[in-house]
């Protein structure tokens, strides 16, 4: 190859690059132009000669190995020849001909063929970097030696020197002329993947026009009135050639997406494969179940029907799993769930809708049978679907009829309200269906009847599939933790019901996507939702849209309650389970529940789209509302990460801290809540639980000492005080036997003996009522063996009393007598 070759090979391959690389497209410019060659001083060659000869070499080696964009170019052929099979197809009034079922269905394939090229685009730029890398590489290298061989000639340099340079150079150039081969290649590979993204966004571009303009024309008479309809000549060699032509285009859209092996084709492979073995074993181990809510009636009838059941969850899963799958596809699955959902409809479903079931499934079955007299003529299917709206509409109106009866015997619930005002709606919808169809707008009755006969199996098929998984989840949640503790057991309903509850709002929302599409309004009010959520608000260096906004409050909702579910999965199902140092269990949930919190806001702020430089500025701030007025915070919350790791408390723990006494019930990140013995629920900031003298009861055990104080009438005997006191406490069973209790004479009152009786219980949360139990079967001890417990006496000494006092103490002499049985103070009489 010349040498001339490779800087074109270079231009090229940029040129490439920039044209695969769209999303740098935006970046701007460098200002600042390439530093130019330099000659590399005298002292380096020699090293700087190695290296590169070093570098040279790998090239070369890298040059030889197998391409890795040759593995890429049958993936390329594979999309070429799928675009081939379609070139009759991107002319747009090729397209206006066709159904706006099969415009959709190709719509649908040609945005699988986009998503597999950007695939393969991002595994062709991978390949393309490294030999882009080396050719820039050594054409940077080459030209610094060039450089220094200009700057040695005349200079005298020894001969060697300017021998090794040539040698240098030699190399480098021998290895630039080994990747020009591998890089021709890529640019090869490169220039054929420009040309199919072109032809496949030519092909968007085309097919959403076909829809824009059948959409358009919905409101048009394409038909003449039904009394003017005559037959055609070659009427039904047309109709048989639509058909070929739908069935070519859906079976090579099917042909391709079976073909590609995405990965959400293996993952409902693998859940069909184990949902089955799943529901014959629930159905085994639950055959003695007998109904009494009705969830169990549900579970029940799911756990009767293994095989229906495992159908209809198969078929919901390719409408969810599989949504951009082939519109025939989706049409097989929902024609195959028909029975299942009849099998699998609660018996209280029933009990509301009536026979709304059976003619909402029937009434799709004939729709979907229509192709039949499609192949007899168009007039004969315009006839059929004449017809078939008139019989949807009699029955309908029967229907509400019957329902109206009905709802006299008893109020109408919320859901029966719901039906009958879809039911109206669709009364309304399916009269301007055969109205259309009369005079001659027969794409807009086609679409009328449809979209009331689809959307309204489609949401019985929603309601059923629900149903049965509510009841599968119930068995596999609820169920299981019924033996459990009511706690855990009332948690696991909680969050059931939360899951159902965000289920049923899923369903909703699918309905209605599903009904909106039928109805042909879905495009355009999806571009108007579009519109709205991505115009771009400003505030400053930071840039928000609508949409940014609802992706970071549902990614923290979500973070959230994973976060939450995380939590009570560790609580309740494996740390209890593992043999963990007291408080490990309740450490590692908390902080797995705030990293998983942490990590979810992170992860939402990634998904509403800020970049690095706006998260600095964020954290930037929070650095300066740290520096002003957020220490304290940030205290509780490092404090918070110590009491994780030292444990020097735990819920449930016994703690006095600053004048409160109480159970701690929660630690938290910033505070910790103390649930005091009165019932009051003290919040307490986790640094004042680290900065004051904390004191835990239960830290390393539930051992807690009892104290008793009595005191006995003076000539008392102190052993037998002793040995009373000692046999009623080493004889009540919550007292512990080790330590042993102990009973000491430890004074000489006032009044009385007094004597101190030291015991040790186990059961700190009983204390205050053992050591009650202990002092009165000690004070009944003492009155049965006739010890005395004496009142507190006090002598009063009369030094000097005058006349007047003294004669009326003389003359009353038993007043002190009676103070006494007053409850008044008694004294001496005087002594003179």
């Amino acid at each position: 190859m010349p040498k001339s070759l490779v800087p074109i090979l270079l231009l090229a391959l940029l040129g490439i690059g920039q044209a695969l690389a769209q999303e740098t497209a935006g970046a701007p410019v460098a200002s600042e132009a390439p530093a130019g060659p330099s000659a590399i001083a005298v002292a380096d060659i020699p090293t700087r000669a190695k290296d590169d000869e070093r570098f040279a070499q790998t090239v070369i080696v890298r040059a030889r190995l197998p391409d890795p964009g040759a593995r890429l170019v049958p993936q390329l052929d594979a999309i070429d020849a799928s675009i081939d099979a379609r070139t009759d197809l991107l002319q747009l009034e090729n397209l206006k001909t066709l159904p706006v079922m099969r415009l959709e269905s190709l719509e649908r394939h040609w945005r699988f063929d986009a998503r597999r090229f950007a695939a393969l685009k991002a595994q062709l730029q991978q390949a393309t970097a490294p030999y882009a890398e080396d050719v820039a590489e050594l054409s940077k290298r080459r030209a610094d030696w060039e450089a220094t061989r200009a700057g040695l000639a005349g200079s005298g340099a020894a001969a060697a020197l300017t021998t090794q340079v040539d040698a240098v150079i030699a190399q480098l150039k021998a290895a630039e002329q080994a990747v020009s081969a591998p890089l021709a290649r890529q640019i090869d590979v490169g220039r054929r993947a420009n040309a199919v993204e072109a032809r496949i966004e030519a092909g968007q571009k085309t097919v959403a026009a076909a829809i824009d303009y059948i959409d358009s024309r919905l409101l048009h008479a394409d038909a003449p009135p039904i009394w003017r309809m005559r037959q055609q000549a070659g009427d039904q060699e047309t109709v048989l050639e639509s058909i070929d032509q739908n069935a070519r285009i859906e079976s090579q859209f099917a042909a391709d997406y079976n073909a590609a092996g995405l990965g959400n084709q293996r993952v409902l492979n693998v859940l069909r494969l184990l949902l089955l073995p799943l529901l014959i074993w629930l159905s085994l181990h639950n055959r003695r179940s007998a109904p009494g809510t009705v969830e169990d009636e549900t579970a029940a009838r799911v756990l009767r029907r293994p095989l229906s059941s495992w159908l209809l969850l198969w078929m919901m899963g390719i409408l969810v799993l599989e949504a951009d799958a082939p519109l025939m596809l989706h049409q097989f699955a929902m024609l195959v769930a028909l029975i299942p959902v009849l099998r699998l409809l609660p018996a209280h479903g029933f009990r509301l809708l009536g026979p709304w079931p059976y003619v909402a499934t029937a009434l799709y079955l004939l729709e979907r049978l229509g192709f039949l007299a499609l192949l007899a003529g168009t007039d004969l299917y315009r006839l059929y679907e004449l017809g078939l709206t008139v019989l949807a509409l009699a029955l309908t109106a029967w229907l509400l009829w019957r329902s109206r009866r009905i709802a006299r015997t008893g109020p109408a619930t919320r859901i029966q309200r719901t039906v009958q005002l879809i039911a109206w709606a669709a009364v309304v919808l399916l009269a301007v269906s055969a109205i259309a169809n009369v005079v001659g707008a027969f794409s807009l009755a086609e679409m009328l009847t449809g979209g009331v006969i689809d959307s309204g199996y489609f949401g019985l098929m929603l309601y059923a599939g629900v149903n049965v998984f509510t009841a599968l989840l119930h068995l596999l949640i609820v169920r299981r933790s019924a033996d459990r503790l009511r706690g855990v057991r009332e948690r696991a309903v909680l969050m059931l019901r939360l899951f159902v509850r965000l289920l049923n709002v899923a369903a909703v929302i699918g309905w209605l996507a599903y009904t909106m599409n039928r109805f042909r309004i879905f495009r355009p009010v999806y571009s108007t939702v579009e519109a709205v959520l991505t115009h771009t608000f400003k505030i400053g260096e930071i840039s928000l849209t609508l949409g940014d906004v609802l992706l970071f409050v549902a990614s923290v909702l979500i973070a959230f309650w994973s976060a939450k579910a995380v939590r009570f999965v560790l609580e309740e199902e494996v740390l209890p389970k593992m043999s963990l140092p007291r408080g490990v269990g309740n450490s590692v949930a908390s902080l797995s529940y705030y990293a998983l919190l942490m990590l979810g806001f992170l992860v939402a702020l990634a998904v509403a789209g800020f970049e690095i430089s706006q998260l600095a500025f964020l954290f930037g701030a929070l650095g300066v509302g740290i520096g002003f007025g957020l220490q304290n915070v940030v205290n509780n919350f490092v404090s918070g990460l110590i009491l994780m790791f030292e444990r020097p408390i735990q819920p449930g723990d016994v703690v006095d801290i600053a004048g409160i006494s109480g159970n701690v019930r929660e630690i938290g990140m910033r505070a910790t809540t103390i649930k005091t013995f009165d019932g009051a629920d003290v919040v307490v900031p986790n640094g004042t639980l680290l900065s004051e003298n904390l004191t835990n009861w239960t830290l390393r055990d539930m051992f807690r000492r009892i104290e008793i104080g009595v005191g006995v009438a003076y000539g008392s005997d102190p052993e037998q005080v002793i040995a009373l006191m000692m046999d009623v406490v080493q004889s009540d069973p919550s007292v512990s036997k080790v330590p042993e209790p102990t009973a000491y004479f430890i004074g000489l009152g006032a009044s009385s003996l007094d004597f101190s009786v030291r015991a040790w219980t186990r059961d700190y949360n009983s204390w205050f009522a053992i050591r009650s139990r202990l002092l009165t079967r000690i004070y009944a001890a003492l009155n049965e063996a006739g010890i005395e417990i004496p009142f507190p006496q006090q002598d009063l000494h009369l030094r000097s009393v005058s006349e007047p006092v003294g004669a009326m103490l003389v003359r009353e002499p038993r007043r002190g007598d009676r103070d006494d049985d007053d409850g008044g103070a008694s004294g001496d009489r005087p002594r003179d």
